[in-house]
């Protein structure tokens, strides 16, 4: 099978030596995504709103790479405060109502910059 390595353009990609996301035959992993636009934090002090601008990367990804939401099987959120995760779950619930992937939801003491409050990892498996 044909690895395909996709690339948002993020100067760390190559600092680091990461992909965006990486698809091999049909199963589609993205990194951990925040809610960085450039290098602005989006929805900064707001869980829910940076959720919901997460997954909106993630679909834009997941298109690229010949995907859809729909064929997400798992989620991994990682959030510094477990207190609120009411506020990822709801918007977690808006992408993914009836779509019903494995999930997972992990407190970490802190991300790569204090403004992040969550991170979020998918995996796609496009059905055949």
């Amino acid at each position: 099978m044909k690895r395909v390595n996709i690339s948002s353009g993020a100067v760390w990609e190559d600092i680091v030596g990461y992909s965006r996301a990486v698809r091999i035959g049909n199963q589609i992993e993205i990194s951990g995504t925040t809610s960085v636009d450039g290098e602005i934090v989006i929805g900064k002090g707001d869980l829910y709103s940076q959720t919901i601008f997460i997954f909106q990367k993630i679909e834009k990804i997941l298109r690229e790479a010949g995907a859809s939401m729909n064929d997400i099987v798992r989620t991994r959120m990682y959030v510094t405060d477990i207190s609120k995760w009411e506020e990822a779950g709801r918007a977690h619930a808006e992408f993914f109502r009836n779509i019903k992937p494995a999930t997972s939801m992990i407190e970490v003491s802190r991300l790569i910059d204090p403004e992040l409050l969550i991170e979020i990892e998918v995996t796609a498996i496009i059905q055949e």
